[in-house]
């Protein structure tokens, strides 16, 4: 029982600070309630936080000067 819970604290405390580092306050605050012995912070960590976001663009593009 103690090898389950030493497992499920090191996934979490990862899927946690993957979490944070990427601003994901959703799925900062679903790891911490969510108590799955691991199997949520796998899948975060494997596949979830993989998924690339788009960045934002403002305003207009800007014209590149050219070299005389």
């Amino acid at each position: 029982m103690m090898f389950v819970s030493f497992w499920a604290l090191a996934w979490k405390g990862v899927a946690l600070w993957k979490a944070a580092k990427q601003k994901s306050l959703v799925w900062f605050i679903i790891l911490l309630i969510i108590n799955d012995f691991g199997i949520l912070e796998i899948l975060y960590i494997f596949w979830f936080s993989k998924i690339a976001k788009k960045p934002i663009q403002a305003g207009k593009p800007q014209a590149k000067k050219k070299k005389r």
